[in-house]
């Protein structure tokens, strides 16, 4: 399990979501726990398709802040070997 920073803020009556520490992860929702799901969903995809890739997952960053942010908190990644592969493999 690796543990990242995420970051909320609100604009424009969304709550705007964004892995600090994992270029490219960002979401929205329409309410705080809308956005925490579609940004661990964000997450993970993003990880397994480095992954499939043959690339790095890049190295948590606990000093990583946002300003902007209203809150920030871990977001963990936690992945199961294989998983995705044999899905695709199924008939």
């Amino acid at each position: 399990m690796l543990a990242y920073k995420a970051a909320y803020r609100w604009e424009e009556g969304v709550c705007l979501a964004e892995v600090l520490d994992f270029p490219g992860v960002f979401t929205f929702g329409h309410s705080l726990k809308e956005a925490r799901v579609y940004l661990a969903d964000a997450l993970k995809l993003m990880a397994e398709h480095r992954l499939e890739q043959g690339e790095p997952l890049p190295t948590p960053d606990p000093q990583k802040h946002d300003p902007a942010a209203e809150i920030e908190e871990p977001i963990y990644l936690v992945l199961q070997a294989g998983t995705r592969l044999r899905q695709r493999a199924a008939p």
